[in-house]
């Protein structure tokens, strides 16, 4: 009988086969090399995620601040301009003219009352009128008023009106009656009988 053949040990085909755990440990460290790989890519993704999405955060930040910064005064007519980055201010005072403005302060014109006439005065020096008989001129309806200073002591009368003031030496009086009778009046020192003055009424 013929014995069959036994291929001889060795050959292409016993360098090409590989076992069953050589191939797993092939595909083992394939996938452990992927993993290691996804991880780093992994990471480099979520390192740059907050960076990117902080950028419109921060703009939107900025953009409040600079809004809620700009204020318009109705009271005082001033505007308001807020800077975000510096914080400085500009206040413009509105065009309320020469001092006034909405919040009360004012610069008005200050209106003086007339002041009063003076007083006509009749001084008596020696006993004589000083300058000579003085001329006090009025009209009918307004008030007769003048003083006399003395440097003697007597009374003073005013004809016509018949009104009298006693006047000590180095002294005054003052006379004020409203103007009803018009014409021309004399008045004197009373006791030494010397004319100082005259009062004259006019017609209004």
């Amino acid at each position: 009988m013929t014995s069959p053949e036994i291929p001889p040990g060795g050959g292409d085909d016993a360098g090409r086969g590989l076992s069953g755990v050589q191939r797993a440990g092939i595909v083992l460290g394939a996938l452990g090399v992927l993993l290691i790989v996804f991880v780093i890519l992994q990471g480099g993704d979520d390192s740059g995620g907050p960076s990117s999405s902080s950028t419109p955060q921060t703009t939107a930040t900025q953009t409040t601040a600079t809004s809620a910064t700009t204020t318009t005064g109705d009271d005082s007519g001033a505007t308001t301009t807020g800077d975000a980055t510096t914080g400085s201010t500009t206040e413009d005072g509105g065009s309320g003219g020469s001092g006034t403005d909405d919040s009360g302060s004012e610069t008005g014109t200050t209106q003086t009352a007339p002041s009063a006439p003076a007083i006509p005065t009749v001084r008596v020096v020696n006993g004589q009128p000083q300058g000579g008989v003085e001329r006090l001129q009025f009209t009918r309806g307004e008030r007769v008023r003048f003083k006399v200073r003395s440097d003697v002591a007597d009374e003073v009368h005013v004809h016509g009106y018949d009104v009298s003031k006693n006047v000590s030496a180095g002294g005054s009086v003052t006379f004020s009656f409203p103007a009803t009778i018009e014409g021309r009046f004399e008045v004197e020192l009373e006791a030494a009988h010397t004319q100082i003055a005259e009062v004259e009424v006019e017609p209004s």
